[in-house]
């Protein structure tokens, strides 16, 4: 069994998912938010996302991490700050030690509903349908578990390729 974490980068709420794969089956671990404050500095911001995100790597222990790419906003100065944080949830798994995939939202909603123009209700929807016992999981922490179970479906499908063409 692998533990993932799926990490959905956002500089007020970056949300995170831990799920454990064993081929094809999945199981709920945990999920939340990490928030930081928007009065605060930037540098401030940034330090909260970093050191919540290393202590639930430390609690968790994730043996991979699944980050979302960013999607290129309309204002520059916002786009600018949503990379900043994802620099920031890279970071936090590179120091761990993580194999870290990235996968473009439009995947991870494929992977999880079917369809890449999925909304964030269907998202939820089907991350609670394929992992019951996460309960009522919404938003940003059901968008992390998604891509966590995108980065599982898509290690199993590797791995079935793999088999298949021996060594």
């Amino acid at each position: 069994m692998t533990r993932i974490i799926g990490l959905d980068p956002g500089l007020a709420r970056t949300g995170w998912g831990i799920v454990e794969a064993a081929g094809s089956a999945l199981a709920f671990v945990a999920a939340g938010v990490v928030a930081s404050d928007a009065g605060a500095p930037l540098a401030i911001r940034l330090d909260t996302l970093y050191r919540g995100l290393a202590g639930i790597i430390r609690r968790f222990r994730p043996a991979e991490a699944a980050v979302e790419e960013t999607v290129v906003n309309r204002n520059p100065a916002t786009s600018l700050r949503l990379g900043q944080a994802r620099g920031v949830v890279l970071l936090a798994a590179a120091h761990a030690g993580l194999p870290v995939a990235e996968y473009a939202a439009r995947r991870v909603k494929r992977a999880v509903t079917g369809t890449g123009g999925a909304d964030k209700t269907q998202v939820a929807t089907m991350v609670r349908v394929l992992l019951p016992a996460a309960g009522p999981v919404e938003g940003d922490a059901a968008d992390a578990l998604a891509v966590a179970i995108c980065h599982a479906h898509h290690r199993a499908t590797q791995r079935r390729i793999a088999a298949a063409l021996g060594p």
